[in-house]
């Protein structure tokens, strides 16, 4: 009797937790297309935007631009702005982020002291901080509506690090979104620009199908002279910190989508899975309690044989 209730027990349990999950699968559905639809439909702004940096990239201008210059002291710090979720249950999502951060800090040589840490999202932010390394910005809460203007206060801290000549270098990783079912970490240097970083990022900005799809880019052609008003410095002054906002801001949207959507699947194994166990489970109470049945019945029967 006492295994009869234990397997009843987790019945039960199995089933309110997929109760929850399927609510939790619910709700990131709806917040997954909301998330989708924002992020597809920024894809052509931020190519568009992006495609402007690397074509003035190449102008003897641009080229002099402290955010454009590669030769930078080996002694600065490398600073990268992480894009994780608040929250988890959403699969490998954060964790692949941060392998590849930490891969790329590998990569590159890089001690603990020599890397700045911009963390948008909780996890990203608990795991290098725990892990002893600079974490001198830690967002967290980020909502599906946030503004580009709220992204900007992120990148003019990295900004003036960069102006300060405390840093040289700057990435943002993040989840690109390809589908519901994929997702791809990546990092993207956005500090110094260069001509090859911009065209990759803007080739990395997928086409998605439907409403969303932009037209294909055309592939750019380096200027040999752009003609700059009022002048050069307060065009190039406005114009790059601006776009290094965009290519954080699109990071940050393309992240949400993935959040979502990594999410819905995660909760959509688990309640297959708490349905399976509990189908599973329910086999077994009734094979036990089939078993007791038959032996109480076999009792009786001996009994009523040896009274005779």
């Amino acid at each position: 009797m006492a295994n009869l209730k234990s397997i009843k027990s987790k019945i039960l349990s199995y089933k309110k937790t997929g109760t929850v999950t399927h609510a939790m699968e619910a709700v990131s559905a709806v917040k997954m297309r909301k998330a989708q639809e924002r992020a597809l439909g920024g894809r052509a702004y931020a190519a568009a935007a992006l495609s402007i940096l690397e074509r003035l990239s190449a102008t003897a201008e641009a080229s002099r631009h402290p955010l454009m210059m590669e030769v930078r002291p080996p002694s600065l710090k490398t600073c990268f702005v992480v894009v994780t979720s608040d929250k988890g249950l959403a699969g490998s999502l954060n964790s692949a982020v941060i392998r590849a951060v930490e891969r790329e800090i590998s990569r590159r040589g890089l001690d603990k002291k020599a890397v700045i840490i911009a963390a948008m999202g909780r996890r990203g932010g608990d795991y290098f901080a725990a892990r002893g390394y600079d974490v001198r910005i830690k967002q967290e809460n980020l909502s599906d509506g946030i503004s580009e203007r709220e992204v900007r206060e992120i990148t003019d801290k990295v900004l003036a690090w960069h102006g300060a000549r405390e840093m040289g270098e700057c990435f943002v990783a993040y989840q690109n979104f390809i589908s519901t079912f994929e997702q791809s970490p990546t990092i993207r240097q956005i500090i110094p620009i260069t001509s090859k970083m911009m065209h990759e990022m803007v080739a990395g900005i997928r086409p998605a199908k439907g409403k969303y799809a932009p037209q294909l880019l055309e592939e750019s052609r380096k200027p040999e002279v752009y003609t700059i008003e009022p002048d050069e410095d307060t065009v190039l002054a406005e114009l790059l910190p601006q776009l290094i906002n965009i290519a954080v801001f699109y990071a940050l949207l393309e992240a949400k989508a993935s959040e979502h959507s990594a999410r819905m699947v995660a909760m959509k194994s688990a309640t297959d899975k708490a349905k399976e166990m509990a189908h599973n489970l329910t086999r077994t109470f009734n094979k036990v309690r089939q078993a007791a049945i038959t032996r109480e019945v076999s009792e009786i029967t001996s009994g009523i044989e040896a009274m005779r």
